[in-house]
């Protein structure tokens, strides 16, 4: 295998995962939930904003760097938690911040992925936040947190897009995946269907860490979510792969970034694959963007130096794009940087990669 160093840009990585994955585990990391239309919408609500820069300022010392959390991270990026990832890359979430640890970033765990989150946060000396899907009963969900909170998360975050379980038809199509909803019991999806804003209350109540809630869509959910404490709202629809014919990411964030008013920090994540697409989201409000596929697909092509040398790209691009419209850091930044604009490509999950050639991968 070529060592990632020789990888010199972002489409290079995406089709050596392609190379390394069997066709369920790509279906897996690629799909969407139905007709992926909201996965189509994440890529159009970025590809139909243009930058807009401004001109002779020195730029010559330009800093990526921003707090999250309470945490300086070298970028406004943050690995998001993705399920079942010791299947893409051995070691899971555990290997996925060894690398967040080198880039100077944050890795998000997710619940559902191994190793347990003690042995993750063992992994590395990188803050981490602890990811939850509900799957047990207010006891079973504090014990959770507590462990978090004792194994050193820097905060944690429960996710509230995923009440049932989506057709995400690639895995259907295949037999890999249920289509009915189980039994309710310890460990299903029956927790998470009755998951309510009583639960934020208790926990934020209970326990001294940020609470991070992921998976809102509106801003009548974002100013409920102040009113319960919470100190980051996540802005997500779960990349396309819950809610079918929603709107994508980019465009919930503008009025949701209105009604927090800085009232709580602000993370998003939904397509955001390239540089200019994490300086879009923060021209408009965000603090920092989560990327996901992109997490995988580079863990896919070569374990943790792959994502290392990914976000060492997606660095470069982030400084370029900063230089380039004229400011010295995020904070120089504001929404008159990004205006409308008519997309280029037809939106999908590869349209990020204009010169990736899937169909020379060795399939």
């Amino acid at each position: 295998m070529p060592e990632a160093s020789q990888f010199r840009t972002i489409h290079q990585i995406v089709k050596a995962a392609r190379q390394n994955l069997d066709q369920t585990l790509w279906d897996y990391v690629i799909g969407g939930s139905s007709t992926e239309t909201t996965l189509k919408r994440n890529r159009m609500a970025i590809d139909s904003r243009a930058l807009q820069p401004k001109v002779l300022n020195d730029v010559s010392g330009v800093d990526t760097s921003v707090t999250v959390v309470g945490q300086k991270l070298t970028m406004p990026v943050v690995l998001a938690p993705i399920g079942s990832l010791q299947n893409i890359v051995e070691g899971g979430g555990a290997t996925a911040t060894i690398a967040a640890e080198e880039a100077g970033i944050m890795s998000i765990a997710s619940s559902v992925c191994d190793p347990i989150l003690e042995d993750i946060a063992a992994a590395s000396n990188a803050p981490k936040i602890f990811q939850l899907y509900v799957r047990g009963d207010a006891d079973w969900t504090d014990d959770i947190v507590q462990r978090a909170i004792d194994s050193g998360y820097k905060a944690f975050c429960l996710t509230v897009d995923s009440a049932v379980v989506s057709r995400r038809e690639r895995d259907i199509a295949k037999g890999v995946r249920p289509t009915s909803r189980p039994i309710a019991g310890h460990g299903s999806m029956g927790f998470q269907e009755v998951l309510n804003w009583s639960d934020v209350a208790r926990i934020k109540k209970k326990f001294d860490i940020p609470l991070i809630i992921k998976g809102i869509f509106r801003a009548d959910d974002a100013l409920k979510a102040l009113d319960h404490g919470v100190d980051v709202v996540y802005v997500s629809n779960h990349g396309g792969r819950q809610i079918d014919q929603g709107l994508g990411a980019l465009d919930l964030l503008p009025d949701i970034v209105e009604a927090i008013n800085g009232q709580a920090e602000i993370i998003v994540d939904g397509g955001f694959y390239r540089g200019t697409d994490i300086v879009k989201a923060i021209a408009l409000g965000a603090n920092a963007a989560g990327i996901g596929r992109l997490e995988a697909w580079s863990l896919a092509a070569g374990g943790a130096p792959m994502l290392v040398q990914c976000l060492k790209i997606l660095h470069a691009e982030i400084y370029e794009t900063l230089s380039l419209c004229g400011v010295t850091s995020f904070a120089d930044l504001d929404k008159s940087f990004v205006v409308p604009a008519q997309p280029v490509d037809p939106p999908g999950v590869f349209s990020a990669f204009p010169l990736l050639d899937l169909d020379n991968a060795g399939y």
